[in-house]
């Protein structure tokens, strides 16, 4: 113990202030390195995770069995389940793998396994595909991002001890991948489905990592960290990534003109408009305005203060005679009457806000936003003008975290219906609680978007997964419908082949409808028309019409003899199968044993008795054991019915769906509109003057040709055929509401009238 108090390290103060030392905490950039990190990779977990719901459901919906069908519903549930626990394990390893890197012993033999030949096995096939995707996906990030990633290995090693490679480090694409297919281990899924969520994981977190490289060289540049390093710059594809679309950024001491190149692929899409601006400036859609030649323009802070101040005192309800350019213009003539010069608005900002009104023009008057969400919508002008001002990407992006959540909003709204109290219903009041937190909350960080459209996605997948099973428990019924219509017709036909034009007993006639039917019924619907049940359901029927018609050859008594007992056990076999009425079927057969009765009667012949023995006259004949003729002529006559029209089953509390006395001819442009219907497809059906039904278009069951509506919650509202939709079309009961993206609608709708009027 003495011997060791005494060993005093030689670089004590040293090794307690270098950012350094191989032991210990991580030197302040790196944390912040990690930090900055975690933040983007759960940024894009997330949009992972949100798209891997819709990537397994389009899998599963082209699957060419039921097992890979349920293998990818399965695998949909288990990573929702699971998601939060991937996402916690796969930062906590990257985590992890920041702090191995001060955490290792010198002089210590790295430790090799014993390997015996015994032990040697190839490679499973599952393992062989999994390593050659993670090989390839690798490969592609190292071509595309290799120099970045490259600094950003150099720079690790200048601020640690331990040597790192590209291969090791934390943030190259190989820990990375292992990270992430350590964290979903616990995913029971098969090597297929697994391959699927690793495609996902290089489409919306591989691709994102030259972002990822550009920001963390930048924070250790501004440490102090190699700001002399200089690169080429990063060779990449095109077009961005569907994900995010986010620019890349320039690396530290990366040239002029790759930053100017970087910029002007931001700003694509917005000069563009600024262009068509300039080129419609002073025409009567946007008027030129006369500032005096002194005239101040507000700084972008300025002016962010004022529409701040705009949205801090907006109505509480979204007026249509609300102009945001009268109240700015009034605010900067305040201000100018202060100041003593006049305040205007700069140009760049100026045609943001025209944009940005256009934007709203186009939402405001769109029919396929319902009216009281359109107030709703429409407070969140300012929101998207500020952060529009903040980022013009808001312009060029798709995946712009404002545009999506005012998207998502439009798409949620898209099947909602107008109702007496609106304040009562869940996504009205979800939608007006993102408009809220807008207004109160968002002064200069964009940020809020993310959050509130995380929030949102959570709320409509919740709502979407709930309406997706009744939607499906919907299809399953009237697929079952529609079978059960089908064997209904069988059965219609096979009655009226039999009865209809023929004059039978009363009895027998409802027998066969009212019962029998249900019979032949369900031995179709279980076994089929080619069956040897509904063989013999059809044989019985035939029989007991047999039985109770008049036969006049002598053969027929000998057969109704030997028919009557094996009918009767078939009659009661198959009424007990299909749960008929005991009471009504004892009735029944109290009334078929009379006609039996009577039938056998008609066949009995008077029996002559013997001649006198003397060769007198006959006496007159004897009808033995039959009753008095007053009995006998009661009996003889039954109730008998005619059936004159066609028998047509329907199902207790079913009303059949009636066609419309107006009929297209087949090439009408209406039926074309009916027939280019997909399932999914929402529309709008005027019911009178003032009600109107959206609904989704939710199966089209061929086999009875019905066209099943449903309403935003899965719940069917609506049953329509070809003809009766293509009537309504034909008439404008009917109108296809636009599901496309709204931004993109109105992007795509000011981008056209402005190139109207430019060459007008």
């Amino acid at each position: 113990m003495q011997t060791d108090a005494k060993v005093v390290p030689l670089n004590k103060g040293a090794a307690q202030q270098s950012p350094t030392s191989p032991v210990g905490r991580l030197p302040v950039a790196l944390i912040q390195v990690r930090d900055k990190v975690a933040l983007q990779l759960k940024q894009a977990l997330q949009v992972l995770f949100d798209n891997a719901d819709d990537t397994l459901f389009e899998m599963a919906d082209r699957a060419t069995s039921n097992a890979e069908q349920n293998a990818f519903f399965e695998a949909m549930r288990d990573l929702r389940l699971k998601r939060k626990s991937i996402e916690r394990t796969f930062l906590q390893k990257v985590s992890e793998s920041f702090s191995s890197l001060n955490q290792y012993e010198i002089g210590v033999a790295p430790k090799l396994d014993a390997v015996s030949f015994d032990s040697l096995s190839l490679v499973q096939n599952d393992e062989l595909e999994e390593t050659v995707a993670l090989d390839a996906m690798v490969a592609k990030v190292v071509n595309r991002d290799g120099i970045a990633l490259g600094h950003l290995t150099a720079r690790f090693n200048t601020l640690v001890r331990k040597k790192i490679e590209d291969k090791s480090n934390p943030l190259g694409p190989r820990p990375l991948c292992e990270a992430f297919l350590d964290a979903c281990r616990s995913l029971g899924v098969e090597i297929k489905v697994k391959l699927i969520i690793l495609k996902l994981f290089e489409k919306y977190v591989l691709t994102e990592l030259d972002q990822v490289y550009a920001e963390a060289n930048q924070l250790l540049v501004t440490a102090g960290v190699l700001p002399d390093l200089r690169s080429a710059p990063a060779r990449r594809q095109p077009e961005r990534s569907a994900t995010t679309g986010r620019p890349a950024q320039p690396q530290a001491g990366e040239t002029a003109s790759a930053g100017q190149v970087s910029e002007e692929g931001v700003q694509e899409v917005f000069g563009v408009l600024q262009d068509l601006l300039s080129q419609v400036r002073g025409s009567s859609v946007l008027p030129r305005r006369d500032y005096p030649a002194d005239a101040v323009p507000v700084s972008s802070l300025d002016l962010m203060r004022i529409l701040s101040h705009l949205q801090q005192h907006l109505p509480q309800q979204h007026n249509d005679d609300y102009d945001l350019r009268v109240s700015l213009d009034q605010l900067l003539t305040r201000a100018s009457a202060r100041t003593g010069r006049t305040r205007v608005v700069g140009q760049v900002d100026d045609d943001v806000i025209n944009l940005v009104s256009m934007l709203f023009e186009f939402i405001l008057d769109d029919r396929t936003l319902p009216d009281s969400l359109k107030a709703l919508i429409g407070r969140m002008q300012i929101p998207m003008l500020k952060v529009a001002l903040l980022d013009k990407t808001f312009f060029s992006r798709g995946s712009h975290p404002a545009r999506r959540l005012l998207n998502e909003i439009a798409s949620a709204a898209l099947g909602w219906v107008e109702q007496d109290d609106a304040q009562r219903d869940s996504l009205y009041h979800r939608i007006e609680q993102v408009v809220q937190r807008l207004l109160n909350d968002f002064i200069d960080d964009p940020a809020i978007f993310s959050d509130l459209l995380a929030e949102f996605l959570a709320y409509t997948g919740d709502e979407r997964r709930r309406s997706e099973l009744l939607e499906q428990r919907t299809r399953d019924a009237e697929e079952g419908r529609a079978k059960a219509e089908l064997a209904r017709r069988q059965v219609e036909e096979a009655l009226n082949q039999r009865l209809l034009g023929r004059t039978l007993p009363e009895v027998v006639v409802r027998l066969l409808q009212e019962a029998w039917s249900k019979v032949m019924l369900l031995s179709c619907l279980k076994h089929g028309v080619e069956s040897a049940e509904w063989q013999s359901a059809q044989q019985t029927m035939d029989d007991l019409i047999w039985s109770v018609e008049p036969h006049e050859a002598p053969e027929a008594r000998a057969r109704l003899l030997e028919l009557v007992p094996g009918l009767l056990k078939s009659l009661r076999e198959g009424l007990a199968s299909a749960a008929f009425d005991p009471f009504s079927t004892s009735e029944f057969f109290s009334q078929l044993e009379a006609l039996h009765v009577q039938a056998f009667q008609r066949f009995r012949k008077p029996e002559p008795v013997d001649m006198v023995a003397d060769g007198g006259l006959e006496s007159p004949p004897l009808l033995l054991d039959l009753p008095d003729e007053d009995e006998v002529e009661e009996e003889a006559t039954p109730a008998m019915v005619a059936v004159v029209e066609e028998i047509v089953l329907v199902s207790p509390g079913e009303t059949p769906v009636q066609e419309p006395e107006d009929c297209l001819a087949d090439d009408d442009e209406a039926l074309d509109f009916v027939d280019n219907l997909r399932v999914g497809s929402w529309v709008e059906f005027q019911e009178d003057e003032e009600h109107k039904l959206r609904c989704k278009l939710a199966a089209l069951i061929k086999p009875t040709g019905k066209y099943i509506f449903v309403n935003r919650t899965g719940m069917k509202v609506l049953e329509k055929t070809r003809m009766s939709l293509a009537v309504e079309f034909r008439r404008q009961a009917i109108r296809l509401l636009d599901d496309a993206l709204l931004f993109d609608r109105a992007l795509e709708s000011v981008i056209g009238n402005l190139r109207r009027l430019k060459g007008a």
